[in-house]
């Protein structure tokens, strides 16, 4: 609820920034926007601090005021930008009172509710149900691995310390049954003196779990235990288990302090005692776990998915083999959840046993178990959300945005966020790396999955599982915070705030869903749907997004830039693809941009305006080069630019300051055409924030380019850099080992200037290098050994013809992971399962895969 606030926030703290100098107030407006800003900021503090159940009836309320005031505000303002020309506009807005008033009367209920909580809380009981002993019913599959992994953990008496072993992954994958598995077997019974346990859950109570663990099987507690106070019965759990070697199992544990609050009952033997917990919360596991114990569940695979679904239908008797294939199908698109495939599983175990019946569910199996009575699968899902914290919750919603098993590229997500202003502000990080933090918030809750993973080991792309995408988009729904468009969908919103677009949809399905009216308030409208779907460009819905601050329709192609996107001044992203032609003069009256994308068919100068566009932080360019005007004196330092891909460097750019001209970048591609004069130094070591840089040159004899690298200077802050058609000469290699913080390096399609020789001599020690990419060389002799890449993890070797062979020491890196071999002569594909024969057969070394492909 408190994001739809944070926004109304970020947008009248950026108005009222005294450094600003866009907006001029007037006398009259000034103080209503402060005291707009003030109310907004308080509702938000008390929401945050507060859970009364209640509240959820005010969050329409609350809702539609912040987002009648948002609207007001942003109207004006893109009316101003697009009535007159210039930079600096004056703010004269209509009357706030109304808004203002709503808010009033939102924060006295708001208020009033709290205190009745305060009442309630104070006269309640303080005792609570206690929930029975754990009996196994539900049928498992694949978990005998798992199972007989956490029996040793447990058992073991390597260390008779007291150990937290965690059982962590997304709701409903089968933690609690795996736990319930290890907590009836009969080695763990027979091992311990003494076990318990006891269903946490997220409104944890502190007296249910310790009457719930000091119940005995099978009995009723006593009048004398139910009559103790919360210390005394922490100290008769602690006497009952103090000496005695004892198994705990806390299920579905959701916050640190709920451990903090019980863990003074748990005391340390030393004779092998342990506490079993399941979380969907990794950061819970991480920091209450002994170090090494976690345990993650992972999903099953297809055939454990089928063997699940076969005995939950069937039992033991065999599947009629007219239904085998659609059930395969069926357990295949549960995505290999089990509390999925249990629910299905049910539904099929009710159903006619007919291929007809079999065939309807499997053409949409997550809409049948959304329908079923048994709400508990809907229910499991939706507690991840309904745990979430308020600044966490629209970035889940916004996974809604994206197709079906789309793969989201991390950058693209944190820009779209920044861009949205649902992210908090803080002193001490950039938006971005607020971003960041969410991102990483919501894997640790198993939320999101690292779909894949860029060179340095982090993540690259992220997605989320299907049938948790479906929670996401009921919730969105519910709050109105999304309108997905998809077809065949009955799903109509009023004014959505964000529009998506499905990969299966086209044109004419947008206009069936959203009327002009109701787009005029969206503030990202996402395509996903493939250039062949969209023959109808939807240029005409440009001018109805009149206060759209997040536009994405790079997956279709128009034929030139759309001019209708001038109009859309209160852009922060936006993402495009053109047939033909270049960035127009246009583009700088978007005074607010952030994220520039495009797509260029051909190579084109970019206009001198844009560089006056104080706002702009990235700049990307795909299939063109950036080619600034020779005339264009750089007048502007712009501090926030941080990536711009890929310039064309010139010797006339460098001389008229154009590194200088860009101080924060952190990532930066860079062509040579040439190189314009033989003294010429390009010195890129005062760029002290740049961690990622792609040189690429032209490479032929007129250039001069077989040069450039003996003229280029690396600043220390380096972490990736990309050779593209460059010429490697003698002692380069050397000079590179000689960044401290380098840790990706990918050589492609280069030349070696001496004997086609790479060898790296004492004391060449890439310090910090992780991943090695050489790819289409003319490289004949690789000399190296495991003192020049102490830290290297993953080696890829690709269209390295003339190579002889991998240097055997390389096995020897004690960090080596991966090699990875595709198309590269027979000598280098022997070499390198060598290495990994050497390895296994005399240092019993099985983590190093080798991987070749032809």
């Amino acid at each position: 609820m408190t994001y739809n606030l944070q926004s109304l926030i970020t947008i009248l703290q950026q108005i009222l920034n005294l450094e600003q100098t866009r907006w001029i107030l007037s006398d009259h407006n000034k103080p209503q926007l402060e005291s707009l800003l003030e109310k907004s900021v308080s509702l938000k503090q008390i929401l945050e601090n507060s859970a009364a159940p209640k509240m959820v009836s005010l969050e329409s309320r609350i809702r539609d005021a912040a987002h009648k005031a948002e609207d007001l505000i942003e109207s004006h303002m893109v009316d101003q930008m697009l009535r007159h020309k210039g930079t600096r506009f004056t703010f004269v807005t209509a009357d706030l009172q109304q808004v203002m008033q709503e808010l009033d009367s939102a924060m006295e209920k708001v208020v009033e509710l709290m205190e009745e909580k305060k009442t309630a809380s104070g006269s309640s009981s303080s005792g609570a149900a206690v929930l029975a002993d754990p009996i196994l019913k539900t049928i498992v599959v694949g978990v005998d691995e798992d199972l007989l992994q956490l029996k040793d953990r447990v058992t073991s008496m390597q260390s008779e310390q007291l150990e937290i072993v965690p059982i962590v992954g997304m709701g409903g994958i089968g933690k609690t049954t795996l736990a319930r598995k290890l907590y009836n077997d009969p080695l763990i019974v027979s091992h311990f003196e003494f076990c318990a346990w006891t269903t946490i859950s997220q409104d944890y109570n502190v007296r249910a779990i310790l009457l719930g663990l000091l119940r005995r099987p099978n009995e009723k507690l006593s009048n004398e235990l139910i009559q103790c106070k919360d210390n005394e019965l922490k100290e008769i759990l602690h006497k009952r288990l103090y000496c005695r070697r004892y198994m705990i199992v806390l299920d579905d544990i959701w916050s640190i302090k709920c451990w903090d609050d019980i863990k003074w009952c748990f005391p340390d033997n030393n004779n092998g005692s342990r506490i079993v917990l399941t979380t969907r919360e990794s950061d819970v596991a991480r920091n209450v776990g002994t170090v090494g114990s976690q345990h993650e569940v992972q999903l099953l695979e297809e055939s454990e998915s089928w063997n699940l679904l076969h005995r939950t239908v069937f039992g033991e008797e065999d599947c009629p083999y007219a239904l085998e294939e659609i059930g395969r199908k069926i357990a295949r698109d549960c995505g290999g959840l089990p509390l999925a495939i249990n629910v299905i599983g049910g539904v099929l175990s009710k159903a006619e046993r007919s291929r007809d019946v079999w065939e309807h569910v499997a053409k949409d199996v997550r809409a049948t178990i959304a329908e079923t009575d048994d709400h508990e699968f809907s229910n499991v899902l939706s507690l991840s959300y309904n745990h979430l914290p308020n600044n966490l919750k629209p970035c889940f919603l916004y996974m809604g945005a994206f197709p079906e098993d789309y793969e989201i590229k991390v950058s693209r997500l944190k820009q779209l966020w920044v861009a949205e202003g649902f992210l908090k502000s803080n002193e001490d990080k950039s938006l971005e790396e607020e971003a960041e933090d969410s991102l990483s918030a919501l894997v640790e809750r198993n939320l999101l999955l690292v779909r894949r993973k860029k060179s340095n080991g982090k993540a690259l792309s992220y997605g989320m599982h299907d049938l948790l995408r479906d929670v996401c988009i009921r919730k969105a729904d519910e709050e109105k915070f999304l309108l997905h468009v998809k077809k065949r969908s009955k799903v109509r919103l009023d004014k959505p705030r964000r529009v998506s677009v499905d990969t299966s949809c086209g044109m004419e399905d947008v206009d069936a869903h959203a009327s002009a009216e109701s787009l005029s308030v969206a503030r990202s409208f996402i395509w996903a749907a493939p250039i062949s779907l969209c023959r109808q460009k939807p240029s005409h819905l440009f001018s109805k997004l009149r206060l759209v601050r997040a536009l994405d329709v790079y997956e279709m192609e128009f034929p030139k830039f759309p001019r209708e996107i001038y109009q859309l001044v209160n852009l922060r992203y936006l993402a495009v693809s053109c047939e033909s032609g270049g960035l127009p003069k246009g583009i700088s009256r978007l005074l607010y941009l952030q994220t520039l994308i495009a797509r260029l068919e051909e190579c084109h100068y970019v206009p001198s305006e844009i560089w006056e566009m104080s706002e702009l932080t990235h700049l990307k360019l795909a299939r063109s080069v950036i080619c600034i005007e020779e005339g264009y004196r750089i007048k502007f330092v712009r501090n926030k630019l941080q990536t711009i891909f890929c310039v064309k460097i010139t010797g006339r750019l460098i001389r008229r300051g154009f590194f200088e001209s860009i101080p924060n970048v952190k990532k930066l591609g860079v062509y040579f055409p040439k190189l314009p004069s033989s003294t010429e130094v390009f010195d890129l070591t005062y760029l002290h924030k740049l961690q990622t840089l792609r040189c690429s040159s032209e490479l032929n004899e007129d250039t001069g380019c077989r040069f450039l690298l003996q003229k280029l200077r690396f600043p220390s802050s380096l972490r990736k850099l990309t050779l593209f058609d460059c010429v490697i000469f003698g002692r380069f290699m050397t000079t590179l080992c000689e960044l401290p913080n380098l840790e990706v390096l990918k050589i492609v399609e280069c030349y070696f200037d001496e004997d086609e020789e790479w060898e790296a001599v004492e004391g060449d020690e890439f310090r910090s290098l992780q991943f090695l990419q050489l790819e289409e060389l003319d490289l004949v002799h690789w000399r190296a050994d495991e003192t020049n890449f102490p830290r290297l993890r993953e080696l890829r070797i690709g269209h390295c013809l003339e190579l002889e062979e991998i240097p055997s020491g390389i096995g020897e890196i004690t960090t080596l992971q991966l090699i990875e071999v595709y198309e590269c002569s027979p000598s280098v594909v022997a070499s390198a399962k060598q290495i990994q024969e050497l390895q296994q057969s005399e240092f019993d070394n099985y983590h190093l895969k080798v991987r070749i492909y032809d």
